[in-house]
């Protein structure tokens, strides 16, 4: 003869409506349907014996929840903390980690890896696996290196970046708005072997191999609104070679035409020697110079695009390069610019709000 609980269930609207709505889910986990079913058959008075045959379930897990919820109500149904496994490797060994990837750099790689560490504190038998999830849960990201540019305080850097900016949305009117930079030390390659090219059912097919032919050096030219580019090959970037370029860029543009030209704080820009080259072209004010700020390498068009076949001769079949060192040849030419990831800011220091140099524009 079955012997009664001495737990009665009882509930109210609220909780009948909230295990019905457990027993008909079809995304909660199975052991909270069963703990629902169960509570529900509790309250309707069925044993714990018929309960279990037709949950499948053990007589003792039927009493045990029968239990919990008669007394705790439908917290009782929740799983309670338990105290599980032990921790293998304590606080000892997290701040050997931690001391490891804050110090000094490896001896013989650049950056601290799990391996590495591993390695390191070989005396713990902790593995690199696990060297990779402590240092997950410290949030320590040993691999990774992010620079910045430390540069001082400029008062008037709105005005300037603004000077600037007003030139690349709104040319001047009878002006033209240029920017100049070098490029120095490309490699001139080209492929060992002809390239194939593109046919139905195949892929252009590029030879890897290539042969060397030195490097190569440019002082460019980007006309910011109409994209003209004019380029030059230089041996040495200095300015001897600047003031050379000035005076083609004074042969090729209308002398009606008034140059702005966007530069960087380069040596060979702001020399001794530069100074009487602009006056030896146009002269002030035919030629002006806008005072671009330091470390904006943003500021500068030229600086964002590569010309095409001018320094790797391996990217495309028909670009050809000199075996000299100087392998590009004065040719202007229009190109899209690339992208440019800008110069690099301390992260723990405020970049210049561009907001500000809006501001400065109006």
């Amino acid at each position: 003869m079955p012997v009664a609980s001495p737990f009665q269930v009882a509930w109210d609207g609220e909780q009948r409506k909230v295990l019905e709505e457990l027993t008909r889910s079809r995304t909660a986990p199975l052991r909270r349907v069963q703990r629902a079913r169960a509570a529900l058959a509790c309250a309707e008075g069925d044993t714990n014996a018929a309960i279990a045959r037709a949950l499948g379930v053990h007589l003792d897990t039927v009493r045990r929840w029968r239990k919990r919820f008669g007394t705790e109500g439908l917290s009782g149904l929740e799983d309670r903390p338990r105290a599980g496994r032990s921790r293998r490797y304590g606080p000892e060994v997290h701040l050997a980690i931690v001391a490891t990837v804050t110090s000094a750099q490896p001896a013989t790689d650049s950056h601290w890896t799990h391996r590495a560490i591993a390695h390191r504190l070989a005396s713990t038998g902790i593995s690199a696996s696990q060297v990779g999830r402590i240092l997950a849960d410290l949030d320590l990201k040993p691999h990774l290196v992010r620079g910045w540019l430390t540069r001082p305080d400029d008062p008037d850097f709105h005005a300037r970046a603004a000077e600037v900016c007003s030139l690349y949305l709104l040319c001047p009117p009878h002006s033209v708005v240029l920017s100049v930079d070098e490029k120095t030390a490309m490699q001139a390659r080209s492929r060992r072997h002809p390239t194939r090219l593109v046919k139905p059912g195949q892929i252009e097919r590029r030879e890897f191999e290539y042969r060397r032919h030195g490097t190569a050096s440019i002082i460019a030219t980007l006309d910011v609104h109409t994209g003209q580019v004019l380029v030059e090959d230089i041996i040495r970037n200095d300015s001897a070679a600047f003031i050379r370029f000035l005076r083609l860029l004074d042969q090729s543009i209308d002398p009606a035409l008034t140059i702005h030209l966007v530069l960087d704080n380069g040596s060979s820009h702001v020399s001794k020697a530069t100074r009487p080259g602009w006056q030896r072209t146009r002269g002030s004010p035919s030629t002006t110079h806008p005072n671009t700020p330091p470390g904006s390498t943003r500021s500068k068009s030229s600086s964002r695009f590569r010309p095409a076949g001018c320094c790797d001769a391996a990217s495309s079949p028909r670009a050809r390069t000199s075996s000299t060192r100087s392998a590009t040849s004065r040719s202007p030419t229009t190109t899209r610019p690339a992208r440019s990831a800008g110069p690099t800011t301390e992260p723990h220091s405020k970049p210049h709000d561009p907001r500000k140099i809006n501001a400065a524009l109006h």
